[in-house]
């Protein structure tokens, strides 16, 4: 699920746009009336979109564009003569007024876009440590000395006897490092 958060100064205009999202199948995490409450509701999320206003009662959507997270996307809900100013700040920017299904599926657009971003994110290999790459260093210095191998086979020995077992290479470099006679 996609974090949907909604911001606008007066909360008539939120619970509308927040029962138009949910007739669609969208469902909102949070309704707001201050930047400053959106900002704290995307804190506490991974990821999401803020759906907003041009102006808060406290900021300006560009203030809390600032203050969200990364991977927070915004649409912004806003007048033709801020339209231009918002579209070339680089956020999505729906010029008011706008049919119900057109912002509807710019906002599912967003969400799926999210979603394929969070996936990414995910299947990308986490960085490890600079004491995990130490570790790995060790191991195969060790198997380089012990059974004379260059680094690259050093390094497929340990790919594949971690493979082997079900375990992670940090794992088994540990495993290498305390009795290599094992191996």
């Amino acid at each position: 699920m996609v974090n949907v958060i909604i911001v606008f100064p007066k909360i008539e205009e939120a619970k509308s746009i927040k029962n138009l999202l949910i007739r669609n199948g969208i469902s909102v995490t949070k309704v707001c009336t201050t930047g400053a409450q959106a900002a704290q509701a995307a804190d506490a999320c991974d990821d999401g979109v803020i759906i907003c206003g041009y102006k808060f009662l406290d900021m300006m959507y560009s203030d809390l564009e600032n203050y969200i997270p990364k991977y927070f996307d915004m649409i912004v809900l806003s007048s033709k003569k801020n339209y231009e100013e918002v579209r070339d700040s680089g956020v999505v920017c729906l010029s008011m007024p706008i049919k119900s299904m057109d912002f509807v599926n710019t906002v599912s657009l967003t969400i799926e876009n999210l979603l394929w971003e969070r996936k990414k994110r995910k299947s990308r290999p986490k960085e490890r440590t600079e004491e995990e790459k130490k570790v790995i260093k060790a191991a195969k210095l060790k198997l380089m000395h012990d059974f004379e191998y260059d680094e690259q086979d050093a390094h497929r020995y340990l790919q594949k006897k971690s493979m082997d077992n079900g375990i992670n290479i940090v794992e088994m470099a540990y495993m290498i490092l305390d009795n290599s006679d094992c191996f």
